[in-house]
């Protein structure tokens, strides 16, 4: 166990099912924190991959390339098995702002 954990820290980590933590689907989790009246909330606003892709008029190879995404990326946020965040988020929103302004300055780079 780590060093510097209080005794009920410990404890807390000693009585935890962890084959049961790992068996929770992103669902599971999903529902836990929504009946979570502590939870806080994702504040992060949606980002919609695909309506940015398309205002780019953009296929989603041409996407992936221009803008260094791997194609399966591209695809897992456009279904929704994956959300960008962090850098990504702020990428996507200077796509967004100015798709081919960011383009340019990426082929000049």
């Amino acid at each position: 166990m780590a060093k510097g954990l209080s005794e009920a820290a410990r404890k807390a980590l000693a009585a935890t099912d962890w084959r049961k933590m790992d068996a929770m689907t992103d669902a599971d989790i999903t529902r836990q924190i929504a009946s979570n009246p502590d939870a806080a909330p994702d504040m992060a606003p949606e980002i919609d991959v695909r309506a940015i892709r398309r205002a780019a008029g953009m296929t989603q190879v041409e996407f992936a390339a221009v803008y260094d995404f791997s194609i399966r990326t591209v695809q897992e946020w456009e279904r929704g098995a994956k959300k960008p965040s962090g850098p990504t988020r702020t990428l996507l929103r200077a796509i967004k702002a100015d798709p081919d302004g960011l383009r340019k300055a990426l082929a000049r780079a």
